[in-house]
C-alpha cells in the first residue's frame, strides 16, 4: 500500500510507568479509558490517514486492543523505543507506505491538526527523513515544565531549532535558558517537543541499524539518533488552538490530563 499509515508503539514495561498503555483516563462526562484507547482514538480523528495499527509486544496490550478494535501488530521486545517498534511493524506486515507516522501512545491529547500539519510539513521538505510537531509555550506552560524538573520529575521535552527549521537538540531540561518570568498567558521562548514522528520510508528503515548515541541514552530521547547520526530533523510548528496538551509521563500526570479532558469537554 501507499499512502500515510499511523503506528502507535505500546509496551508495557515501561521503567518510569510499567503498565501505563493500560492506566485508565477518565473524561468530562466520567467515562474511563484506557491511555492506549483514547490515543487510538485521537489516531482515527487524524484526516488523510489509510491505516492506524497499534504496535506492542505485550499480549495483554494486544489483547485489549483487539477489544476495541483496533489493527494490532506484535513486535519482538528488544525494541529499545517507539521509533525502533515502529520500523519492526513496518517490516513485519510487509508495508509500503509513504510516510509512516510514529503517534506513541501516551499522548490522547494529541490533536488530529498536529498529525495533518506535520505530514503536510515533511511532504514539502525533501530534505528531512523526518519531522516533528513544536509547540510554542505560554508563560504558564513553561512554569509547568520547569516545576516537573525541580520536582525530580522527567516531564515534558523541549526542543531548539535553526532559522531553517532544522532541530539543533532536544532535551528534557527546559531549553533555551531564559532569566527572569514571563506572564503565564504571554508566549514563552520555549517550545514543547511534542512526541509525534513523521518519517520517509528510507529514514525509519536506516534507524535500527545505528547504535545507540551517548546523546541518546543520556537524555533517553530516540530522536536524538537521528542527530547523532547528521541526519535532519525537521520541527513544524504546530498551534494549539485553543487546546491544552499535556502527555502522560508519570502518575502524577493522570489528574492533570482528566483536568484537561474536563475542561475541553472530551468525554
Amino acid at each position: 500500500m501507499s499512502g500515510v499509515v499511523i503506528v502507535i508503539p505500546a509496551r508495557f514495561a515501561s521503567t518510569r510507568y510499567p503498565g501505563k498503555p493500560l492506566v485508565e483516563l477518565r473524561g468530562a462526562t466520567g467515562e474511563a479509558r484506557s491511555l492506549i484507547r483514547r490515543s487510538w482514538d485521537a489516531a482515527m480523528e487524524v484526516a488523510g490517514i489509510d491505516r492506524v495499527i497499534v504496535a506492542t509486544d505485550d499480549e495483554r496490550i494486544a489483547a485489549h486492543a483487539h477489544d476495541f478494535g483496533a489493527d494490532v501488530a506484535m513486535t519482538s521486545t528488544s525494541c529499545r523505543n517507539g521509533t525502533e517498534r515502529c520500523a519492526e511493524a513496518v517490516e513485519n506486515l510487509g508495508l509500503s507506505a509513504d510516510i509512516v507516522v510514529n503517534l506513541q501512545g501516551d499522548a490522547p491529547l494529541t490533536p488530529a491538526w498536529f498529525i495533518e500539519d506535520l505530514v503536510a510539513g515533511l511532504r514539502a521538505d525533501a530534505t528531512a527523513g523526518v519531522a516533528t510537531p513544536v509547540l510554542p509555550t505560554s508563560g504558564a506552560m513553561r512554569q509547568d515544565l520547569i516545576a516537573d524538573r525541580h520536582a525530580g520529575r522527567v516531564g515534558g521535552t523541549t526542543a531548539v531549532f535553526a532559522a531553517d527549521m532544522g532541530a539543533l537538540y532536544f532535551s528534557k531540561e527546559v531549553i533555551p535558558f531564559a532569566a527572569g518570568s514571563f506572564d503565564p498567558a504571554e508566549p514563552s521562548p520555549v517550545f514543547h517537543h511534542v512526541g509525534v514522528y513523521a518519517y520517509r520510508p528510507d529514514a525509519l528503515k536506516a534507524y535500527p541499524t545505528w547504535a545507540e548515541g551517548p546523546l541518546e541514552r543520556l537524555e533517553g530521547l530516540e530522536q536524538l539518533r537521528f542527530l547523532e547520526n547528521g541526519r535532519r530533523v525537521l520541527c513544524v510548528r504546530v498551534e494549539a488552538r485553543g487546546r491544552q496538551f499535556w502527555e502522560l509521563n508519570n502518575p502524577e500526570d493522570v489528574p492533570r490530563l482528566e483536568r484537561m479532558m474536563a475542561d475541553m469537554s472530551i468525554s
